[in-house]
């Protein structure tokens, strides 16, 4: 065991004006397993590159072991798995390599296969072992579960539950719940390390949020008590002073003036104390506006009707066949291994041009909106993103505002948004939308978790139909009221 410390680091970015951090003060125990949360675009990965040596910053990061960050970047993928294990940890075993492939479920097999034909899945999970296997080191993962169905999460929340000493940047609830033994939340004045998992920290965070919002409310109300108390000393002591004038005995007046003077800058002294005090509290309180969407119902019970439909790949069936109805009023999550065509079920109901067997029945002009996997080719600004799908800018960009963006977002080019704010322009595109039936493929990525609640609570109020893949098993049990397995 050892610590990282972090001392009066100041960061900002030399376009920005603004400091992302500003001497921030920590210290991290090695050997704790840490789940590191916070709003988008607030500075999570930014923090891993920084103790990584990346960027050049103020103040001091003493540490006494070696930082490995994942996702690892593989140069050349066309090399067999073994020989990439053994680049990432050269002083392993092969017993070693075996082993935790093992625990992983992934067979030794794979050694001998190019790194490149391997799923999603099954890369992230070999290289996460491989990281493992060099012992002594501090590992940074950031977001790690992108390309992990549920399944693959339970597995690799498992074996990381087994482990020590990392910072976990995830989203997903459940998951880092299973894994971590402490909280490092970034929040909006400051950065915490709390001891237990998410749940806790966020029972904890409310706890102490309704404290604050009651203190508050009462110091409000002392404020305003003070300051009717005040105007009226005052009211008093300048009709005292001003009896002075004529009065018989002037030092009895004059001791009664200076008497309510005292009280009255006792008060003010009162007052001032009040509000130092309510500046103090709700800082770093996460609003999460409520949401809307307005979903127009079909007018026929019916949306889409599958039959027997698998998807064909070089003219393969790739899973077993599969029948659904899609009804009006149903939220159908499908559910199944990386790989196995869920995106592809998605896209052949938006109406893409998409190889398969079986029927496929979709109702005639009804109107879907799509929020696909991908952001990468989004660039330009809102403005310019609002008029070419044609949407209502002030709406939109209201919708961003209670999902977290910044006014000064709103100028900038969306290549430079965090993987989260690009997300969030999809979501909160189609939730301009006035849509039959909402297509969302993988919408969580990169979202944080904030935002999930948020819109977990909006579509359990509005009720919209909706088809979707979601390896967040939080947010699926808690909207889904089908879910189609593909085999």
């Amino acid at each position: 065991m050892s610590i990282i410390k972090i001392e009066n680091l100041t960061f900002s970015y030399p376009t920005s004006f603004e400091n992302i951090f500003e001497n921030v003060n920590l210290q991290i125990d090695t050997d704790w397993k840490l789940g590191f949360v916070g709003r988008n675009g607030r500075g999570k990965t930014t923090l891993l590159n920084l103790l990584l040596g990346k960027y050049e910053y103020s103040g001091k990061i003493i540490s006494s072991v070696k930082f490995d960050y994942f996702p690892y970047q593989i140069k050349n993928k066309n090399q067999l798995t073994q020989e990439i294990i053994e680049q990432i940890c050269p002083y392993a075993e092969q017993w070693e390599i075996i082993r935790e492939l093992s625990y992983l479920e992934i067979s030794q097999d794979v050694l001998y296969r190019t790194f490149e034909t391997l799923s999603n899945g099954e890369q992230t999970k070999i290289l996460l072992a491989a990281l493992f296997l060099n012992e002594g080191h501090f590992f940074l993962f950031d977001e790690p579960t992108n390309h992990l169905d549920i399944n693959a999460r339970s597995l690799v929340s498992n074996y990381l539950k087994k482990k020590k000493g990392f910072i976990l940047v995830s989203h997903d609830r459940h998951f880092i719940d299973e894994c971590v033994d402490h909280i490092l939340s970034l929040n909006k004045t400051n950065i915490e390390i709390q001891k237990g998992n998410l749940s806790s920290f966020l029972e904890n965070f409310e706890r102490q949020q309704k404290f604050e919002q009651t203190q508050n409310e009462k110091l409000k109300k002392d404020i305003n008590r003070l300051q009717q108390s005040a105007k009226r000393t005052k009211t008093w002591s300048d009709q005292v002073e001003s009896s002075k004038h004529g009065a018989f005995d002037k030092g009895y007046v004059g001791h009664k003036s200076a008497k309510m003077m005292k009280r009255s800058k006792s008060i003010q002294a009162r007052q001032k104390n009040a509000i130092e005090q309510k500046e103090k509290l709700l800082q770093n309180t996460e609003t999460t506006d409520s949401l809307k969407i307005h979903p127009q119902k079909y007018h026929s019970q019916t949306l889409a009707t599958l039959s027997k439909v698998s998807i064909c790949y070089d003219g393969k069936a790739i899973f077993s066949p599969v029948s659904f109805t899609i009804e009006n009023g149903e939220r159908i999550a499908i559910s199944g291994k990386n790989g196995c065509g869920k995106s592809s079920i998605l896209k052949l109901i938006l109406g893409n041009k998409i190889d398969y067997t079986g029927q496929v029945n979709i109702a005639s002009n009804l109107i879907k909106s799509y929020v696909p996997q991908n952001t990468s080719g989004l660039s330009g600004t809102l403005v310019d993103f609002s008029k070419e799908y044609g949407i209502d800018e002030s709406l939109f960009k209201t919708i961003l505002r209670k999902m977290d963006f910044e006014r000064s977002q709103f100028e900038k080019n969306m290549k430079d948004f965090s993987a989260g704010q690009k997300k969030k322009v999809l979501i909160a595109e189609s939730l301009c939308q006035r849509a039959n039936l909402y297509i969302w493929d993988e919408p969580l990525n990169f979202i944080d978790i904030y935002s999930r609640m948020q819109i977990e609570q909006l579509i359990k109020k509005f009720l919209p139909t909706m088809i979707f893949v979601e390896h967040d098993k939080s947010f699926a049990d808690a909207i889904a009221t089908k879910i189609i397995e593909i085999s």
